[in-house]
């Protein structure tokens, strides 16, 4: 396997890369270094990556590289790369997640066409579904996402079914729920709850604390993602879940026992474009993709904790 990873310095990413390459595949992994969170943070994150051997790394953007020139000899295409967040994709700000999540999409798939690709793999998100589905939330249920990302992450999900009905790229879209654990950016839940119990702050909690997550541990979403590059069907669609709804006044609870340290909580408004409920049916990732979540939230919790207070790697 030869395979190209967007996004590589990113939490999955380089997560992903890694393990990649301890299974004997050469990768190439481009990374802008986008500003929404320090560039440092991204750099340690490839620190064991760039020590192996087959890494190459290329620094830019999917639209300002030569992606002809990247897709030479790749076997394997892992597309990672995002403008993430849900709070800030309203407003001006939607321009670039259009841009880097819908547009950058539709370049990359171009590009793939008439080559020898095996596979695609897309990271898509649970956020594509929105509150009026049943739970648990299937693969087939009609998505309606109520954030400007979701809408983005699901248009990009339209595009790779379309190039593959169209000009059989073997695109595999892959809804993630709530990807955690060591390496995980500062903006997300986990990282903001750990650092606030550390400093001693309170801990900012939006809404009652009864909405529930399917939280899925980053080692599990990887081995999805690698099960995907082989045993994937193009043009489908994938849950990638933890395996189990938790209530956040339950993680507060978790995150004491493995911080041995009170919570503070500090109660604020709903955010728009927040899912209330989000719990994967995941029928689909086991049969094809042999997916069978394997840490449990405490496990993961535990560590997230031990990175955070760690030397980082």
């Amino acid at each position: 396997m030869k395979a190209l990873v967007t996004g590589a310095a990113g939490f999955i990413g380089s997560h992903l890369s890694e393990r990649l390459l301890a299974a004997g595949a050469a990768v190439v992994g481009l990374d802008a270094f986008t500003d929404y969170y320090p560039r440092a943070q991204k750099e340690r994150n490839l620190r064991r990556a760039r020590q192996m051997p087959g890494f190459s790394l290329v620094e830019g953007s999917i639209a300002g590289v030569d992606l002809a020139a990247l897709l030479d000899g790749v076997t394997h295409v892992f597309h990672l790369a995002a403008q993430a967040g849900v709070r800030k994709s309203w407003g001006r700000d939607f321009r670039v997640y259009t841009r880097d999540n819908v547009e950058a999409t539709q370049a990359l798939l171009e590009a793939c066409i008439g080559r020898p690709i095996e596979r695609f793999v897309y990271a898509s998100s649970s956020s594509v579904y929105g509150d009026e589905v049943p739970l648990p939330m299937r693969e087939d249920t009609r998505p309606q996402p109520v954030s400007p990302y979701g809408v983005t992450k699901l248009a990009a999900e339209q595009l790779c079914y379309l190039y593959y009905v169209n000009h059989s790229v073997p695109a595999v879209s892959l809804r993630y729920f709530t990807v955690y654990g060591p390496r995980q950016r500062p903006d997300m839940g986990f990282s903001r709850f750990f650092a606030a119990v550390l400093q001693d702050q309170p801990v900012p909690m939006f809404g009652d604390g009864r909405q529930t997550r399917d939280f899925t541990f980053v080692a599990d979403a990887v081995s999805a993602t690698t099960a995907a590059a082989t045993r994937g069907k193009p043009g489908g669609v994938y849950n990638i879940g933890g395996g189990s709804r938790v209530q956040l006044l339950d993680v507060f609870e978790l995150i004491g026992q493995v911080t041995g340290r009170p919570l503070r909580l500090e109660r604020l408004d709903t955010q728009r474009g927040d899912m209330r409920d989000t719990y994967a049916e995941t029928t689909r990732a086991r049969t094809d993709l042999g997916f069978a979540p394997t840490v449990t939230l405490e496990q993961g919790l535990r560590a997230q904790y031990d990175w955070i207070t760690s030397a980082h790697d």
